[in-house]
């Protein structure tokens, strides 16, 4: 497999509408201090408070060592869920992003979504020695258009895309870095956990369009690590 240094990736143009990406649906809920606050002002100063203790959102305001916040989108539908891709980011980070930013992720297909999300939930119970577990998503549908770096069809597969993550993530952390500094949009890609599938991650806020709320669905694992898929 060709490392993230020795790839010259062609481009696309697309204009992919409706893709998929799934948000816990808790996330969806009305905000946990709400039951705290007598007001929309009272509210106003807990969600304050909030954000001066809680790490994603000083993100939101201060930024991260690779995120200037003034890059943070503001005024369109679902910015809080846009801003959160960008600024919430976990040890280690993920297949094109590190701790220092975040990405938009996404699907052309609500199937590849859902084989990705379903992936990493199993990988993290597997790791708490129990699949008994139930957990609601929410799609969040997203346009995009304009030209992106395209993995689909290079061979041999590159490095980035090893399904072994010790391998594909520091691989694609460095591929992303050295296209964000090209100025790039992001990257469509083949799905690593559903090969038929096609994925999509936005380097930056702005190219994200039009989302709004689709479709929710529950995984469930009863004592496999094969979950159950149903639309609810």
């Amino acid at each position: 497999m060709p490392s993230a240094a020795a790839l010259d990736l062609p481009t696309a143009s697309i204009a992919q509408t409706a893709t998929v990406r799934l948000v816990a649906s808790a996330r969806l809920k009305e905000p946990a201090l709400a039951p705290l606050a007598d007001g929309d002002d009272d509210l106003d100063a807990l969600v304050s408070l909030e954000y001066a203790t809680h790490g994603r959102l000083a993100a939101e305001r201060r930024g991260l060592p690779d995120l200037d916040p003034r890059e943070l989108v503001a005024g369109v539908p679902h910015a809080a869920f846009i801003n959160a891709a960008f600024t919430y980011t976990r040890l280690g980070g993920n297949r094109f992003n590190n701790a220092n930013r975040g990405a938009w992720y996404c699907a052309f297909e609500v199937e590849t979504s859902l084989a990705e999300v379903a992936w990493h939930l199993t990988r993290f119970l597997a790791e708490t020695g129990s699949y008994d577990n139930t957990t609601d998503y929410a799609e969040m549908l997203a346009d995009f258009i304009g030209a992106f770096h395209d993995l689909r069809g290079v061979t041999p597969p590159p490095a980035c895309l090893d399904p072994d993550t010790a391998i594909g993530y520091p691989e694609g952390q460095r591929l992303a870095r050295r296209l964000r500094g090209d100025g790039s949009k992001g990257l469509v890609y083949p799905s690593v956990r559903r090969p038929t599938g096609t994925c999509l991650v936005a380097f930056h806020s702005a190219s994200v369009q039009n989302v709004r709320q689709g479709a929710p669905w529950r995984l469930t694992w009863t004592g496999t690590s094969e979950p159950v898929v149903t639309r609810v």
